[in-house]
């Protein structure tokens, strides 16, 4: 682990990558001059956000194989992403990874690997992933996973757990405020507070602003949802969490059908390996069964 004086030198990169301000964590990563110890950990930081970029043929191509196990971690995860048909290989090998004796021990492995487990609805394997790490970024996505299983007792346990390691740091503050939007109620109202302070402190990123547009339709106010998701996708026309968003928000608001089918068929141009889109998909290729089935024979 890094000391605090070394951690400091990355602090700017690496906040710009937990809010999702993506291509200032490149740039900043690209200038910046670090001793020989830190080098692994810049690139990683650098090569994630060119991985959330979806940017996967710079990483495919700067990562060779004599790179450290970190930065090949990162590879797989872009390689996975990048490449449909070599991802049952992908599972394989990292399923072998996870299994042998040797294992996988730093917390960046960890991590790209219940990325890829998540990715690939398998929540367990990559719960598993996860336990064997104390970082907080580990943490964050056992949260967000926790979440996903409608496991919110769980999911506070291991909100409590970031809190004893780091109350204060953006990871934290960002599972905390996903935690008080699935419990509701009043809590919604403090789940934005918390998007809006990191806004206000740092950026409002396209992340950051959706976490707001999701609060204010939860609490029905749908007008507000709008202007935000209108304001991130100024920053991302293509950004998929801010198309799925609007795709559900102009049902709400009454909008034509047209509206929302727009946003729906760039996610499917875009992202057709996102959740979303392959559950979109899924509920879509059944309801075309199911006419068939019942239409009227000629």
């Amino acid at each position: 682990m890094a000391n605090q004086e070394d951690a400091d030198v990355l602090f700017e990169i690496r906040t710009n990558l937990h809010i999702g301000n993506y291509q200032q964590c490149i740039n900043e990563a690209q200038k910046l001059k670090v001793s020989p110890e830190l080098k692994t950990d810049r690139d990683v930081i650098m090569y994630r956000a060119y991985v959330a970029q979806r940017k996967f043929g710079v990483v495919l191509d700067e990562v060779t194989p004599a790179a450290p196990p970190e930065l090949l971690a990162v590879r797989m995860f872009a390689d996975f992403l990048s490449n449909d048909s070599k991802r049952d290989a992908i599972l394989k090998e990292l399923d072998h990874k996870m299994s042998s004796n040797i294992g996988i021990t730093d917390s960046t492995s960890l991590l790209m690997a219940a990325s890829i487990y998540y990715y690939d609805s398998n929540y367990d394997a990559a719960l598993r992933a996860l336990h064997q790490s104390e970082h907080l970024e580990c943490a964050a996505l056992m949260v967000q996973i926790l979440l996903k299983l409608d496991r919110m007792d769980l999911a506070k346990k291991e909100l409590k757990r970031m809190q004893e390691i780091d109350e204060d740091n953006n990871l934290t503050q960002l599972a905390q405020a996903w935690f008080n939007l699935a419990v509701g109620g009043d809590k919604i109202q403090d789940a934005y507070y918390i998007f809006q302070e990191r806004a206000d402190k740092y950026t409002p990123t396209s992340l950051l602003l959706n976490g707001q547009a999701a609060c204010y339709m939860a609490q029905g106010r749908f007008d507000d949802a709008e202007g935000v998701l209108q304001e991130a996708l100024d920053k991302d026309s293509n950004n998929p969490e801010t198309l799925v968003n609007m795709a559900v928000l102009s049902q709400h608001l009454g909008k034509s059908p047209e509206v929302s089918s727009r946003y729906i068929s760039q996610l499917k141009d875009s992202h057709r390996n996102h959740p979303f889109v392959r559950d979109y998909l899924i509920k879509e290729n059944e309801f075309e069964r199911l006419c068939k089935n019942y239409s009227p024979s000629a």
